[in-house]
């Protein structure tokens, strides 16, 4: 089981102001701001941005509630700037319930939401 996780990212500001958009929908806020270091999540930070030099893009998938919520997710991704990598919907060679939407963020990182239950 995860506790947290961090992402580099190359402007901090721009960062948080996606990722508190993009995350709006999955209850996510930010809960702590130490200026190069911003920790987002909904009981407790579980998700970490960190000024960096050089990046590397990864691939952070989401749980979320619905399929509403999923595609919330993506509409407000995309809304925050954004890049499709996937619109919603089902993704039935992962799982058969498996309904998700991808976006880029600008360091190229794969931010996913997923609902694995049926409709």
């Amino acid at each position: 089981m995860l506790d947290h996780i961090g992402v580099g990212v190359s402007d901090i500001a721009k960062s948080k102001a996606f990722f508190q958009a993009a995350l709006a929908p999955l209850g996510y806020t930010v809960l702590m701001d130490f200026g190069e270091a911003v920790g987002l999540g909904q009981d407790r930070p579980d998700f970490w941005l960190g000024a960096a030099k050089t990046t590397v893009p990864a691939h952070i998938a989401f749980a979320a509630p619905n399929r509403a919520t999923v595609k919330a997710f993506y509409d407000a991704a995309i809304a925050a700037g954004g890049k499709d990598n996937g619109g919603p919907g089902l993704r039935p060679q992962y799982h058969p319930n498996y309904f998700g939407a991808f976006v880029l963020d600008r360091d190229g990182n794969n931010i996913e939401a997923v609902c694995r239950q049926p409709e």
